[in-house]
């Protein structure tokens, strides 16, 4: 494992990069995004592992403002911006020594699962994508999360949002809330179990909060309703079909959209990652999709 920096509109990002196991000196990397809130060292790592251990490079980053990427305020969640962190860590990955720059994937989960079919739809030259539990529709998540958040916190988790964001516009700094928190707390996440499962994968980079005013920005967010329509290269779509944290039956719809090739697991958000029941079916389910379809370069992903 190498880290790297590379740099998107300005800002130094920083990612992990894993070498291709075995002899090809070509291999295809894959580009993974972390989810709401996360870090390279906050789930990623594992994924990234054992895609280097079946032959293909990897890339994990800290999109900017998180983990050991640049950027201020701190925390804070712009889908512009991460999307522009994408693209530029695709450039950065087809620039590593041993990859084939005409085989890169797009990977993505929760958050950055949408993200996935933004990037895969405009970047020139991708060769596949893979979204697990992909957030697709911040309205259709907002509506499952009712049931989690108390009429109070909810309010106050506005009222704060509204308040970061006027903050900013004045040159002041954001106001934050707990990214994840217990059931009846003030928190983004705070469905049962979320907060143990978080914590248990959350590395020495990762803060437990976020820039209050996100809220406000995902009540737009429905990456796969502008550009699902439009993915040209092979994609898998993984849904846990009792996710409570990014809706399956968005995630479907997106899925059907793009043509994508669909494996569903019957669990929640957080049993996909590494010391979760579902992991290991999730990775092989990746590594046998990308060796089926990754087998002959294809484009070339220009930066």
């Amino acid at each position: 494992m190498n880290r790297i920096r590379f740099d998107s509109d300005g800002t130094s990002c920083v990612g992990q990069f894993f070498p291709a196991a075995g002899d090809d000196d070509r291999a295809p990397v894959v580009v993974l995004g972390h989810g709401f809130g996360g870090t390279v060292d906050s789930g990623l790592v594992p994924f990234a592992q054992r895609l280097s251990s079946a032959g293909f490079a990897a890339l994990a980053f800290d999109y900017r403002y998180f983990g050991q990427s640049d950027g201020q305020p701190r925390q804070r969640i712009s889908v512009t911006e991460q999307v522009a962190d994408f693209r530029a860590a695709c450039t950065a990955a087809a620039r590593q020594p041993g990859v084939d720059p005409r085989r890169v994937v797009v990977w993505g989960v929760s958050l950055a699962g949408g993200h996935v079919f933004e990037v895969a739809a405009t970047t020139p030259g991708v060769a596949a994508a893979v979204a697990l539990t992909p957030l697709v529709s911040g309205p259709a998540a907002a509506v499952a999360a009712l049931p989690h958040h108390r009429p109070a916190t909810l309010l106050r988790s506005t009222v704060t949002g509204w308040r970061s964001a006027l903050a900013q516009r004045a040159g002041r700094p954001p106001a934050t809330i707990p990214l994840v928190g217990r059931p009846g707390e003030l928190a983004t996440l705070t469905a049962d179990g979320y907060y143990e499962a978080y914590l248990a994968m959350a590395g020495p980079t990762w803060r437990n909060e976020v820039d209050a005013q996100v809220g406000l920005q995902l009540g737009g967010y429905r990456p796969a309703a502008k550009h699902a329509a439009a993915i040209r290269c092979p994609m898998l779509v993984q849904i846990a079909d009792f996710d409570r944290g990014a809706p399956p039956q968005a995630a479907a719809k997106a899925a059907f959209a793009a043509r994508a090739e669909v494996r569903h697991y019957p669990c929640d958000h957080f049993d996909v990652f590494s010391g979760g029941d579902w992991f290991d079916h999730v990775v092989e389910h990746q590594i046998a999709f990308l060796a089926r379809h990754l087998t002959a370069p294809t484009a070339t992903v220009t930066g």
